[in-house]
């Protein structure tokens, strides 16, 4: 029998990429490998995320292609253990960046001692200054610009060769093409040119070394801010705990986080932070869980209840019991998230990925061109050279590849600071576009806690009796509803009865065997369905149901015994959320399984009027399409897990964070305070980044439209342009460093 391997994805941090088509040219060449199904390269956070099975091909050859391709690479750790990786790959891409850095400082250093003089020279030139002159001298000028051009200018050398290898010519291509062009004309100006007596040599050595100290300035700017735009991935994982007090053998021991296993018990002292994910067994405390929600104030906490790694423990001491550990604690999934988030693509760069495609063959032709109508139209070829090369570096594409990525990566970072997990670049780019939000009801709108609120016998039963068979009946039930039900016979009654038969029937009760009998809980539907009518429970259902209560018949045998009623509050802050997405312009939609009149009154406490109620679980993901059908954009806002289908239909899905139970694999969106006023903040923050995206692509567009035919026409000098080009791309990356200030204005 054939079995089909799953898919494996791994990470690869990048080193020495300077534009879009290096991201483009590394992605065709890991593209070639067999196996290979996916690949995304993120300029910004310099990594490549791979998608491929692992029967074909091998991981290390990604890094191998990249490495042939002239780049730095090295894997990301993958390991199982979740805080031993996550350390490695921070030190992995720590040790790059900053080996980066210093590389660019020191060749931005050597050039500008070497470019110095040559600039000088130009100035003593064009001020007719005696004193200066003798820097104008051919084989001194030589001297200083070879080191520059060929020694600090490799890389560009380098990096064109193997783009133009792998079909995918770039920023390194144009500057590599023009800072030649000025070097070798200015060798044949000044060694082999027949000059009139007395007549100087027209030298642009200034022009190329200079171009090439402003690029390598630029990249060293673009390095230092873009290490910034990945702050909220390092503060996050700076959260994580470096040891815990274990119980080992009866004695406490501290020991590595890296060692804790699931079933440790471990113990918090006031003050520290909670190590792992778990449950307390003993001791209770008040616990800081900001970092996951938001929230200011602490939280009590006492034996049986969950406890998240990296929250504080302020007051008391307890022991808890580990169930989570390394990749699988919520912190984890965390960062998991917003780092695969950050190295995803916005649909919106698929644009400027076109565009860096073609973009240098384009602008070579331009330069040739214009190199030609100088030479035959207005016979001056020197004129044209000095064009054509400004022409080649004023459109070095570097600021079309960091316009989006630089954005996500801040306004992903700037959502998971605001309790907010968006999952990828198109999640982030379709909240802004949504018209329409349906929200569930049930641990959404309400608390998703319902009480017991009233028992009416109707068969001369006691409120005891009704509450016991109720009770028993509900015993297995996993539904809200059900578990409120039992809880409460739980701790009324001393008989109930294990059920020898149960039945949960979604979105209408349940039925079970008690002592020989069949009891039914549900709605009117299921007691239709099976035949059972009573007129007075109807009349008193309806009453409750007025209430905003969800009323439920309780029958044995056929025969209604009586009606019980449950209620869930209503969270705080949803009929302000409400109020704020309505302020917007969207529609706001409840939709539950509830009967109209309950789900009525719960809609009228938080303003809302479109009700879509009795609506199945297998129906809801129908109900999200046919509005999708009227042209709305959708997004459905509910637990992750009952309502996955209709997560997994609507244009946007946004799951409600509970802490230790976040279905953040089946949604776009997470909301980790399980706040809904944090939706509109999600949608603000999602129209502002894309704002910043759209600016920064205008820029970058901009530059070249106005740039490329004044530099044509002879108007900006390569130096100029040079350094417009690497002033394009630090303006880019500053726009999208400026997401940080980011306020919701509610």
């Amino acid at each position: 029998m054939l079995q089909t391997m799953q898919n494996t994805k791994s990470s690869i941090i990048i080193s020495g990429m300077s534009c879009a088509s290096c991201a483009v040219s590394i992605e065709k060449g890991i593209q070639t490998l067999p196996g290979v199904t996916g690949i995304t390269v993120n300029l910004a956070a310099e990594k490549a995320t791979v998608e491929y099975d692992p029967s074909l091909t091998d991981e290390n050859k990604f890094t191998e292609v990249i490495e042939k391709l002239g780049y730095g690479a090295a894997l990301e750790e993958s390991a199982a253990d979740g805080e031993s990786s996550n350390r490695v790959n921070e030190e992995r891409e720590n040790k790059l960046r900053r080996s980066e850095i210093n590389r660019l400082r020191s060749s931005v250093i050597f050039s500008a001692l070497f470019s110095l003089p040559l600039l000088l020279a130009m100035a003593a030139n064009m001020l007719k200054l005696p004193s200066l002159m003798f820097l104008h001298n051919p084989l001194l000028q030589l001297a200083l610009a070879t080191p520059v051009q060929f020694i600090m200018g490799f890389r560009f050398y380098r990096n064109a060769f193997h783009s133009l290898k792998a079909g995918s010519p770039g920023m390194d291509l144009l500057v590599a093409m023009g800072t030649s062009a000025a070097y070798f004309f200015s060798i044949y100006n000044g060694f082999f040119k027949a000059l009139p007596a007395g007549e100087s040599p027209s030298l642009y050595f200034e022009a190329s070394a200079i171009i090439i100290t402003l690029v390598l300035l630029g990249k060293l700017l673009e390095a230092v801010a873009k290490g910034k735009t990945s702050a909220a991935i390092k503060r996050l994982m700076g959260l994580r705990v470096k040891t815990a007090r274990v119980i080992i053998a009866g004695r406490e021991e501290d020991i590595p986080i890296e060692r804790v296993k699931v079933n440790d018990l471990i113990i918090v002292r006031p003050g520290e932070s909670v190590p792992v994910d778990g449950e307390i067994t003993a001791g209770n405390s008040s616990i800081d869980e900001s970092m996951l929600t938001g929230e200011s104030l602490p939280v009590e906490k006492e034996t049986g209840d969950p406890v998240i790694g990296a929250t504080i423990n302020r007051y008391g001491t307890f022991t808890f019991k580990a169930l989570k550990v390394g990749r699988e604690t919520i912190l984890s999934q965390i960062i998991r998230v917003v780092e695969n988030a950050q190295a995803s693509k916005a649909p919106i760069q698929n644009l400027a990925d076109r565009v860096a495609g073609i973009f240098a063959p384009v602008v070579i032709g331009i330069a040739l061109l214009t190199f030609l109508v100088w030479l035959l139209a207005f016979g001056n070829g020197a004129m044209g050279l000095v064009s054509a090369v400004s022409v080649l570096v004023i459109a070095c594409p570097c600021a079309l590849g960091l316009a989006t990525p630089t954005a996500i990566m801040v306004g992903t970072g700037k959502g998971a600071e605001n309790s907010i997990l968006i999952r990828s670049g198109r999640s982030l780019e379709r909240a802004y576009k949504l018209t329409a939000i349906v929200l569930d009801k049930t641990g959404t709108i309400t608390q998703g806690k319902p009480a017991l609120t009233d028992i009416i016998p109707l068969n001369g039963s006691s409120e005891l009796e009704l509450l016991d068979l109720a009770g028993s009946a509900e015993r297995g039930s996993e539904h809200p509803l059900g578990a409120a039900i039992y809880r409460a016979a739980r701790d009324r009654s001393t008989s109930l009865t294990e059920p020898t038969g149960f039945e949960a029937l979604p979105g209408k009760g349940v039925k079970a065997v008690i002592r020989g009998s069949e009891i039914c809980v549900g709605t009117r539907p299921l007691m239709k369905e099976l035949g059972i009518a009573g007129t007075k429970a109807d009349d008193i259902m309806n009453r409750l149901e007025g209430e905003g209560k969800t009323a439920m018949m309780v029958a044995r045998d056929g025969k209604i015994e009586g009606i019980v009623a449950v209620a869930d509050i209503v969270k705080k802050g949803s009929g302000e959320a409400v109020s704020r997405l309505k302020k917007m312009g969207l529609a706001v939609y409840l939709m539950t399984g509830d009967n109209r009149r309950t789900a009525a009154a719960i809609a009228a406490q938080v303003g809302i009027t479109k009700v879509l109620a009795e609506v199945l679980p297998e129906n809801k993901a129908r109900q999200i399409k046919a509005l999708q059908d009227q042209g709305m954009v959708v997004a459905m806002v509910g637990d992750g897990i009952n309502d996955a289908p209709a997560l997994a239909t609507a244009d946007i899905g946004m799951a409600m964070g509970n802490g230790t139970d976040i279905a953040m694999e089946s949604a776009d969106i997470t909301l980790m305070n399980s706040d809904l006023r944090t939706i509109p903040i999600a949608i603000a923050l999602s129209k502002k980044t894309m704002a910043k995206i759209r600016q920064n692509l205008f820029w970058a567009f901009i530059y070249n439209i106005i740039g490329i035919p004044f530099a044509a026409l002879g108007l900006l000098s390569p130096i100029i342009a040079g350094a417009a080009m690497s002033f394009s791309s630090v303006s880019v990356v500053s726009n999208s460093l400026s997401l940080k200030r980011f306020k919701a204005d509610f």
